[in-house]
Formats: structure tokens, sequence, C-alpha cells
């Protein structure tokens, strides 16, 4: 009889906190997006094309075989003759060198010409060796103004970060607006509602986002990191690393800027088909930074400028440390217009989630979901 009294008098479990429902939405987030074999396949495919990519590029790319030669009685001659660029094989007088030469086994023969202007001669097999004549020719030391021409460097590396970031914030976005909007189809986010607050909730997807776009990142860089050094590319390896790690210092806060931006979207349609029109724009904004970076990476005003930007600094200013470019407080400033800006977006898309998330239906209109009335 006393059996009901008892548990009446039950202590109710302790509602949790925003910290802790954030980081259960959070987990929710990851386990479903890890477990689907969407995100595996697309993960593996993104593997291998940068991976095979960097690889082929080492194979394909990259510098010929250095030309073989003999070099016989050069006598003073002979230090004209670079120690790089041409491999020398031994041979212990003409004719052992012409054997090689008719044999294949070099591509020319160095010896002394006195009526030469270099005081050497190249003889080939049944052509001109220019080659190998043009690594003996003579040549001014060049230099520039602006230092190193690194132009073809400044776009591959403008190219890797901007398709990173525009690629890993859209697929994440969408994700983001495909998961809320089948929450509230499904009416699933009532349920979730009833325990936890609308602002625990997206701030739970914009972490769980953020973290898989960050392990995504890092997966690539260790794939493209391993690819560089098994194609014998190490040097252009090093030479990424510490701009690698500025990008993803400036990535987090941008693509928590972005995931916001999705999230605020998704919370004021009810139906896939009324996607388009919430998410364009975010959509826009998130390929601002490749656009830039690849059409005007060479012009120090715009890149200037795009590094104080919030939605094309991620990019930008890293490239601009990249190729020292920006002086010391730069980097300190634009991260902190960018963490503040993240900051403005997240509590907007706070507002109009908790003020969209049950409202099912027509689409919810951007300023009665961001008014002060009920």
């Amino acid at each position: 009889m006393s059996t009901p009294a008892l548990a009446s008098r039950a202590p109710s479990p302790a509602p949790l906190s925003i910290g802790q429902a954030s980081l259960l939405v959070a987990e929710r987030e990851i386990i479903s997006q890890v477990r689907s074999k969407a995100f595996l396949v697309s993960q593996i495919i993104t593997i291998l094309f940068v991976a095979g990519g960097i690889v082929a590029m080492g194979l394909f790319g990259g510098g010929e075989d250095e030309p073989e030669v003999a070099v016989v009685d050069a006598g003073q001659a002979a230090q004209l003759i670079p120690s790089d660029g041409l491999e020398q094989v031994e041979a212990a007088d003409m004719a052992a060198a012409e054997e090689l030469l008719r044999g294949g086994d070099i591509d020319a023969i160095i010896t002394a010409d006195a009526d030469s202007p270099v005081g050497l001669q190249v003889i080939g097999l049944d052509s001109e060796p220019t080659e190998v004549a043009q690594m003996l020719s003579a040549a001014p030391s060049l230099v520039t103004l602006e230092g190193e021409n690194a132009g073809t460097l400044r776009m591959v590396v403008a190219m890797l970060f901007g398709l990173v970031f525009m690629m890993l914030s859209i697929t994440s976005g969408m994700m983001i607006v495909q998961n809320t909007i089948q929450e509230k189809q499904s009416r699933i986010v009532e349920i979730l509602l009833s325990s936890i607050t609308a602002q625990s909730l997206l701030a739970g997807k914009v972490l769980g986002n953020s973290v898989l776009a960050i392990g995504q990142a890092v997966v690539i860089a260790s794939a493209a990191a391993a690819a560089l050094m098994l194609s014998g590319q190490q040097d252009v390896l090093d030479m990424l690393t510490v701009p690698m790690l500025w990008f993803v210092l400036f990535f987090v806060p941008g693509f928590v800027l972005i995931a916001a931006m999705f999230a605020a979207g998704a919370a004021l349609v009810s139906r896939q088909e009324d996607s388009g029109a919430v998410v364009t724009p975010t959509m826009m904004l998130s390929m601002i930074p490749y656009f830039v970076v690849v059409f005007f990476h060479d012009t120090p005003l715009i890149m200037t400028i795009a590094s104080y930007v919030p939605f094309s600094a991620p990019v930008a200013m890293p490239l601009r440390m990249f190729f020292n470019e920006a002086m010391w407080f730069e980097p300190i400033l634009a991260l902190a217009i960018l963490l503040t800006s993240a900051v403005v977006f997240m509590l907007l898309a706070a507002r109009i989630y908790s003020r969209s998330l049950l409202r099912t239906g027509q689409r919810v209109p951007l300023r009665e979901a961001l008014g002060s009335g009920g």
C-alpha cells in the first residue's frame, strides 16, 4: 500500500546542464555520421584522391633524371663541370668512354678542347647533347627585388587551403541542415526540447560537426603528408607544415561561424525542398575564400583586406603568413575579429533556433525569428 506513496516521493533525475546536454548532442551527431556508409565512403574517396594526386605529381611531375656523362682528359677545364645536375661515370680513357656511349650507359662524353671558348667539348652519340652543354654554359646570378619568385607555389597553397575550407564547410553544413529538418519533420525535436534547451541542441550540433570537420582535415593532411614522404617530396612537406598549423587555428572559429549560419537557416524551414533558399547565401559565403585566394592570391591589397573579413580570413591570413607578408600583430588581430564574429553569429543563430525550431509548415521569416515579439 505504501509503494505509490514512496514512488511519488522518489527523487527525479537532475536536469542536464547546458554543457552536459551539448556534449550529449555532439556525441550523437558524431556517432550517427561516423556510422553512415556515405560518410565513410566519401572519406575514403577523398583520401585516395588527395594521396593519389600527390603521388602522381611526384612520379610524373617531378624533374627528369640527371644526365650521365663520362669525363675524359678534361685537364684544368674539369673545374667548369658542375657538381650538381650531372652524374659522372668513370671511364679509363676515350675508348672506354665511347664504348659506354655506344652502349647507352651514358648520355655524353666531356673532354678537353683547346679551340672551345670554355676549354671543353661535349660528344654525343647521334645528336648534339644540348642539355649537357647548357649545364656547362656560364650564366649570371639571378635575383629579384621582391624575393624568390613563388608564383606556382602560391597558387598551389591557395587552392589547397581554399578547397579544403570550402569542401568541409559545405559538406558538414549541409549535414547539419539535413539532420535539423529531418528532426523537425519527424517531431523528434519536440522530444529533444522537452529535456534540453534549443541553445544546447544548437551548440551540440555545431560542436559535433566541428569535431568531425577538424577530424576530416587531420585525416586529409595526414594522407597528404604520407603521400609526400612516400613520393620523395619531403621538401614540399617541410614548407607546408607551419602554414597548415596556422590554417587549422583559423579554421576552427571560421567553421563554427559557417555552421551556426547553416543551423539557423535550417531551423527556418520544415521541408528539405524549402532549404535551398535559406542555405544558398551561406553556401556562397563558404565559397568566398576559395575564389578570393585563387583569383587574387597575388594581389596584396585584396589579400590584406580578405585577411580581416571573417568569411575569408581562415584562408587568406594563413596564406599571407606562409609567405611572410603579414606583420606580427596581424594574425592576432584577424583571429580576434574572427572569434568575435563567431560568437556573435552563434548568439544570433541561437535566437533564430529557439524561436523557429518548433514551428512547422510555412517558412519562418528571418525578421520574425530575430524579432523581440512572442
